[in-house]
């Protein structure tokens, strides 16, 4: 059991229709992905060819921002809207997708691209997931 599971099984109210497991999994991705997205930006910072990864720096870190936003968004269940969800949700997977895909294009060269794609796409589906558990 992780730490996000057991703070939405302490939760004292009760979490409505959503699925706590695809809930758990999707804020875990999050902040997952936030870090590695971080980590990734730091180590095509310290490559030789930093110059041809200014793109991936920039989706990088903006994919960091949007994915710990979401995690933070998706942790906090008082007075959740079900309509921001939804929207961070979207934008975590639209942001997760264009990182991923900018990592993939270095994953051959760079193994931390190749990890942060990875996460990425990890972190896309569980978005998608808890999308598709909202209806």
């Amino acid at each position: 059991m992780t730490h996000v599971t057991s703070m939405l099984e302490t939760y004292p109210k009760d979490l409505g229709t959503i699925d706590r497991q695809k809930l758990a999994e999707c804020i875990a991705a999050c902040f997952e992905c936030a870090q590695t997205c971080t980590a990734c930006a730091d180590a095509c910072l310290a490559e030789d060819s930093v110059a041809d990864l200014t793109g991936c720096i920039r989706t990088n870190l903006d994919c960091a921002d949007v994915c710990e936003s979401t995690g933070r968004v998706l942790s906090r269940r008082t007075g959740a809207s079900a309509e921001v969800t939804r929207a961070v949700l979207e934008a975590c997977r639209t942001a997760c997708k264009a990182c991923g895909d900018e990592c993939g294009q270095h994953a051959s060269m760079h193994e931390h691209c190749k990890v942060c794609a990875e996460a990425c796409r990890r972190c896309e589906q569980a978005c998608t997931d808890l999308l598709a558990a909202l209806g």
